[in-house]
């Protein structure tokens, strides 16, 4: 069987996305049913960045699965300086259940994915944020009933990993997507061409525009990140400035439709790209949006142990009942 791993957006097909999206709504409902960990089996966790609600939700989301997570801290191992990231992978799929890594370059994950047979899942790279969208498209299902047919929006820098997982995650989902950023913030044109690919099966829109009321213009799901990722401290000033028309504030979510949603990924610059106001107003679902993590991660993992069969079959049952959306016992 072939090992899936998990590393850009679109590594799940549409029908998939939906069964890993029912499947975190089964394990939010009965969280400890599914032990498809059990032994207990280890994950590897590695960070070469620093984090908070990936840290937590996966360390937290495995213990649920019945396994034990071996956090690796940036520093610690010898991963991609003095040893390969093939060889690296060569030895820890003898020794761990998964691979789970919040790194910096697209290219490394991939590689680890080719010389692993266990699942490697990407917890963040320059280039994606896949779990996060997981945890958000679940939010929005919670709260709208569907995802297929709504309109999402992006605002902020739209050339950063966060718009390019919004816009892949939602065509993915069938959800007609608008992105908006200042020109040289925008996606590339590889990311839209792939976008634009997955949307034509799904039947999903995709808008590129510089204009933050035309994004918002109507739509159900309004999202935005940071202005200044790790790394970018010494521009702060000047993206303050270049961003500053792009912030998600009470004015600009009169465009808006009726009941529509807030997403932030957290952290949060309050008073930059979002205010206090909507980030703890009625319209926001951040903090659904932040707990999701952890379902959401669990249910991909456990996803992907039993597609790639490395499950036992009580477990995969379980795993099939859940993608099916039937009630948790």
């Amino acid at each position: 069987m072939t090992t899936r791993h998990f590393l850009t957006d679109l590594d799940l097909e549409p029908d998939e996305l939906v069964q890993v999206l029912n499947l975190a709504d089964y394990m939010k409902a009965s969280p400890y049913e599914i032990t498809a960990l059990a032994g207990p089996q280890t994950a590897a966790v590695i960070f070469d960045k620093t984090s908070t609600r990936t840290r937590f939700s996966f360390a937290s989301g495995i213990a649920h699965l019945g396994g034990q997570p071996i956090i690796v801290n940036p520093g610690e191992a010898q991963l991609g300086h003095k040893e390969s990231i093939a060889d690296t992978a060569r030895v820890l799929e003898r020794q761990v259940a998964l691979i789970i890594w919040r790194t910096y370059a697209q290219a490394g994950l991939e590689e680890m994915a080719e010389y692993s047979r266990v699942p490697v899942i990407n917890a963040l790279s320059d280039d994606y944020h896949p779990c996060q969208l997981l945890a958000d498209l679940q939010a929005v299902r919670e709260q709208l009933g569907s995802l297929e047919g709504r309109t999402l929006a992006y605002l902020g820098d739209a050339a950063n990993n966060m718009a390019n997982s919004y816009l892949l995650a939602g065509v993915n989902a069938g959800m007609n997507v608008r992105i908006a950023g200042p020109e040289g913030y925008l996606p590339s044109e590889r990311i839209v061409a792939a976008a634009q690919a997955r949307a034509q099966r799904t039947g999903a829109q995709i808008t590129i525009t510089t204009s933050p009321e035309e994004a918002v213009a109507g739509a159900d799901v309004v999202a935005t990140d940071t202005w200044v990722s790790m790394g970018q401290e010494e521009e702060k000033e000047q993206r303050l400035r270049l961003f500053g028309d792009y912030q998600v504030n009470a004015g600009l979510m009169e465009h808006a439709a009726e009941g529509a949603v807030v997403l932030h990924c957290l952290p949060a610059y309050r008073g930059a790209e979002i205010t206090s106001e909507v980030l703890d107003g009625p319209q926001s679902v951040i903090w659904d949006e932040a707990e999701n993590r952890l379902h959401a991660q669990k249910a991909v993992m456990a996803w992907l142990l039993v597609q790639s069969g490395r499950a036992d079959e009580a477990t995969a049952e379980l795993v099939r009942r859940g993608v099916r959306g039937q009630p948790a016992a």
